[in-house]
């Protein structure tokens, strides 16, 4: 974005109080064109949509109009091309299009601005431009779960240790553990969904808090945006950042899903484990150990969701001691918002762009998930179903586990003689319980690990994207 000093600047458009020039160091202090410039194409599309309710009421004519639309339109292709100054003097981005509004069409621009004010106008900028965000996002979390899908189909029979307190717990399907990930993601997209209800909601027409003498038909304005309905109160309209709030709090839950997805990976991709193999393209190397492959991308968005988390303090911060309506410190309600967003953005593309190319190490996984006595509850239910009562059976595996310990072997390397002398219930039909593919499909309920299971829980998901 080109900048132009405010040196010799031109002057404000609502310098008719004042009888002095703003300070330098408080123009460049309160000036906020300098990130809301963003919001060039959304503050363009409002103004646009507003003269053309003007006109409809009789405010413009449609001579006037249609001048206004011209020079927006051409103002938009000048800023894309890259051909406008954006100046510390106007503020912001919407006195500097106003002013280069003015600048082109003479005296009918300054007619733009009738029945509203920058409180509404930044208001309705901001939720157009969330409301764009919010859809782009979906995507990108509909694309990473596209991913999840083809992996989970392809590793449905693949079997790794499930853990709890990172201790080997019992062995479950990869394909089944890729799909909590999706499960996770289905609920962020939900949310942001439910959140983008309220944040379609259109201010303009509150103009600086009390609404306007203008006949303003505010319900085609919103039919030209694509809002579900104008605001119902203009002081309320105004001042709300709830709006943002909300969103950072879903971004938040995003951000620690994703986060807690790359400690997974980070661990997995360690010698110690060995699970999974990251594409070389995103990781990188030490400058001085030459073995070393990092796995930096997750490692980035793990401490990344400390960022969306801190925007989602200031926001609450911000807010918590406002009076209505609005304030000026609602500029700083900006930077956190395009700071998630961005941040979001970003780790659901590279997540969504690694996922396919994620390489399983699927020996690694079937030796580890044969360590720490992950069929010992396997044992136990086999005991419950020839009539031994379940605290009895938990009592007989703990002793045949400590055996195995003792001995160095899993539960399925004992002999059935070995077995039996923790009980007598137990017969030879004991190890098709004992092994890991025994003991992932014997599981075969609703939302279980059974590979069964994980193929129509894949099919149910691919349904439902389908028709999202």
């Amino acid at each position: 974005m080109s900048q132009a000093a405010s040196d010799n600047a031109p002057e404000k458009l609502w310098g008719g109080r004042f009888s002095e020039a703003t300070d330098a160091f408080v123009e460049a202090f309160t000036a906020s064109v300098g990130f809301d410039a963003r919001m060039y194409r959304q503050d363009i599309q409002g103004s646009i949509a507003h003269a053309r309710m003007l006109a409809k009421v009789g405010v413009l004519t449609e001579a006037e109009c249609e001048k206004i639309m011209r020079g927006l339109n051409d103002i938009l292709l000048d800023i894309e091309r890259g051909d406008f100054a954006w100046l510390v003097s106007f503020e912001d981005v919407h006195m500097n299009i106003e002013a280069r509004l003015i600048d082109r069409i003479g005296d009918t621009g300054k007619k733009l601005h009738t029945g509203r004010s920058r409180n509404d106008q930044v208001a309705t900028d901001m939720r157009l431009y969330l409301r764009d965000a919010i859809d782009h996002l979906r995507g990108e979390i509909r694309r990473l779960q596209g991913a999840l899908l083809d992996l989970a189909e392809r590793e449905a029979d693949t079997i790794l240790p499930g853990f709890t307190h990172l201790q080997v717990a019992q062995p479950i399907s990869f394909g089944h553990h890729l799909l909590a990930w999706f499960e996770m993601l289905d609920r962020d997209h939900d949310r942001l969904g439910d959140c983008r209800k309220r944040v379609n909601v259109m201010p303009l027409g509150s103009a600086a808090l009390a609404g306007t003498s203008y006949p303003l038909d505010r319900a085609y304005t919103a039919e030209l945006l694509g809002f579900e309905r104008p605001s119902r109160n203009s002081l309320d309209a105004v001042s709300d950042r709830d709006f943002i709030i909300e969103f950072l709090a879903a971004a938040s839950l995003i951000m620690t899903h994703l986060s807690r997805f790359s400690e997974e990976l980070i661990l997995w991709t360690s010698a110690q484990f060995g699970f999974v193999d990251l594409p070389d393209r995103f990781c990188t190397g030490s400058s001085i150990m030459p073995q070393k492959k990092n796995p930096d991308v997750p490692e980035l968005v793990r401490g990344k969701s400390g960022r969306v988390f801190g925007d989602l303090m200031a926001l609450l911060t911000l807010m918590k001691g406002q009076p209505l309506a609005y304030n000026k410190d609602n500029q700083e309600d900006k930077e956190p918002l395009f700071d998630a967003i961005d941040t979001v953005a970003g780790s659901l593309r590279a997540f969504a762009d690694m996922m396919p190319a994620l390489q399983p190490n699927r020996e690694r996984m079937r030796a580890a998930a044969l360590q720490g006595f992950a069929t010992a509850t396997d044992l136990a239910d086999y005991l419950v179903r020839k009539g031994v009562p379940f605290r009895d059976a938990h009592e007989v595996v703990g002793r045949a586990v400590r055996f195995g310990v003792e001995s160095g072997r899993d539960l399925s390397a004992m002999t059935l003689d070995e077995l039996r002398q923790f009980s007598a219930q137990i017969d030879g039909d004991v190890f098709a319980v004992l092994s890991l593919e025994g003991s992932v499909a014997a599981r075969d309920i609703e939302g279980g690990t059974a590979p069964a299971q994980v193929r129509r829980q894949i099919g149910e998901a691919r349904a439902r994207l389908a028709t999202a």
